[in-house]
């Protein structure tokens, strides 16, 4: 095992294994033909030669915005390739005003694959046509049936460039799909969800969800909430119940149910479409949903966004890393040691465990605890661990870095047939920012960035470099944001030197993808 885990370590930059080459999204000689064509953000209006330029990783040009008024609320974004890591950038990016309407399912991305576009798709443009989905803002408040948001999305792909691409496409019209049942809920703020869809909710909220009628008989769960005709209850004054009748949900969490249900349809589409589209790798998905007053930041992965807002740094996000989840991870392992393959422990420990140490105690811990405790030696120590490495190289099953994202369904561990998927998780952490509770100078902004930025610079090195670069821009310039994109990312790419890329003489630059959105914040102010 030991030397099968070295060689594919060696093998593989990054310790991302999927077998497969990174080209537009495709394995090497697959006959499959591609969902969607390589290629770069729709909004940043590439010509071919463009796209083939920017993937010089040598020169590394780092790409911008050609006009700001392409995207809403004046947003920057900037991005430039890796430094020789994979043929071409795996990171992708989106960008979308979309209009989500009460309309039949068969709105929703199809369930099954069709070699035949369902719509035709027109460029980012805010005021644009894609899909059915776009609508002019002004009419908003006339139809109950519509409601609008802004999306921006990051997609940090792994071997190969497929699942990124896809999930660029796609799961802003997952999200849109998911909110198409709750459309009237959402637009109506002074009532509360209705447990289920499609009954009228009843003025009594003690008989509300399990009315007792003509044709019904009293159930146990109403005599346990006390209601009218339970015995030793009056039948005209139902008294107040021994337990809630219902749990009270609010809106946002429709919304975030939405956003967590539209990732795993995107990461089952994902699934399916492999069956006949060539779709290589997989991909952590950073979201930012901006709806009826309040950002929604939806991540899967180890990429980032952060607030600044008057000097302040708010995170908005927590990477997903085999260290970070080590006890969820762990706890899959002891429940299912089966996915372990017989080759891999759930325990952690503080090195490898050699055989001349069984009999004698060493550190241990698993996912019951935090800190560490001694145990024992024994042969089934000796196996390889489930979480191996530290940091940036800590690895699941000695195989991938990140454990949530879109896809790597066929990944394995090199050279058996333990698949790493089961602990993978698809499902995002959904942070809400109320952009209503504030109001928003110019400088305050929302950063999104892929690790290649996050890796080099810190959230306060970050937060300083755009604090700086905006205070010295005219602040009715639209361009500044895209300006101070371009510049964060030149600080975490480097100047290339002798020893390759440099942040100074003593530190490294990125040589990663790095992709950046820096999103003004009052702009969101100003919605309707």
């Amino acid at each position: 095992m030991l030397t099968r885990v070295k060689s594919a370590v060696a093998g593989f930059m990054g310790g991302i294994m999927a077998g497969g080459g990174s080209g537009a999204g495709g394995n090497a000689g697959s006959e499959l033909p591609l969902k969607f064509p390589y290629m770069r953000p729709e909004f940043l209006g590439l010509s071919a030669d463009e796209i083939e330029c920017s993937a010089d990783h040598v020169a590394r040009p780092i790409l911008i915005l050609k006009e700001t008024r392409r995207l809403p609320w004046a947003t920057g974004y900037a991005e430039v390739i890796n430094a020789g890591k994979s043929a071409l950038n795996e990171d992708q990016a989106c960008c979308d005003v979309v209009v989500a309407r009460r309309r039949p399912m068969s709105y929703c991305p199809p369930s099954t694959p069709s070699k035949t576009p369902t719509a035709k798709r027109r460029n980012s443009l805010p005021n644009g046509e894609g899909l059915g989905l776009r609508m002019e803002p002004g009419k908003l408040g006339e139809d109950s049936e519509k409601v609008l948001f802004h999306y921006w999305a990051l997609f940090d792909g792994h071997a190969g460039s497929g699942a990124a691409v896809v999930a660029s496409r796609l799961l802003h019209h997952h999200i849109a799909c998911q909110l198409q049942t709750v459309i009237e809920i959402l637009r109506n703020p002074a009532f509360l969800p209705p447990t289920v869809l499609g009954e009228e909710p009843d003025n009594d909220p003690y008989l509300q969800g399990n009315t007792p009628g003509p044709h019904r008989a009293l159930t146990r769960a109403a005599s346990l909430r006390g209601a009218a005709g339970a015995p030793g209850s009056p039948c005209n004054t139902p008294p107040p119940p021994r337990f809630f009748t219902e749990k009270k949900i609010q809106h946002e969490s429709l919304v975030i149910g939405a956003i967590e249900n539209a990732f795993k349809e995107m990461d089952a589409q994902i699934e399916r479409e492999k069956q006949v589209y060539n779709i290589t790798g997989g991909c952590t998905a950073l979201t930012v949903v901006y709806l009826l007053g309040k950002l929604y930041v939806g991540n899967a992965g180890d990429s980032r966004a952060i607030i600044i807002r008057k000097n302040e740094i708010i995170p908005m996000s927590a990477e997903f890393t085999p260290e970070s989840e080590r006890q969820r991870l762990q706890y899959l392992g002891f429940m299912q040691p089966h996915l372990l393959g017989n080759e891999f422990t759930h325990l952690e420990f503080p090195r490898r465990v050699q055989r001349k140490e069984i009999g004698k105690r060493m550190l241990y811990r698993d996912f019951t605890m935090n800190g560490w405790a001694y145990k024992t030696i024994e042969d089934e120590d000796l196996k390889f661990p489930l979480i191996y490495g530290e940091g940036k190289k800590a690895r699941v099953l000695a195989t991938i870095g990140v454990t949530r994202g879109l896809g790597d369904h066929d990944l394995k561990v090199h050279d058996s047939n333990i698949y790493i998927k089961p602990f993978l998780s698809c499902c995002p952490e959904v942070k809400v920012y109320n952009l209503m509770q504030y109001e928003h100078g110019a400088d305050d902004v929302l950063v999104m960035g892929t690790d290649g930025l996050w890796d080099v610079l810190s959230n306060q090195e970050v937060a300083e470099a755009v604090t700086t670069f905006l205070a010295n821009c005219d602040p009715d310039d639209l361009h500044r944001y895209t300006m101070a994109a371009q510049d964060l990312v030149m600080r975490a790419r480097g100047v290339l030197r002798d020893r390759g890329w440099r942040i100074t003489s003593e530190r490294l630059g990125s040589g990663d993808d790095i992709s950046v959105f820096i999103i003004p914040l009052m702009y969101g102010n100003r919605q309707p």
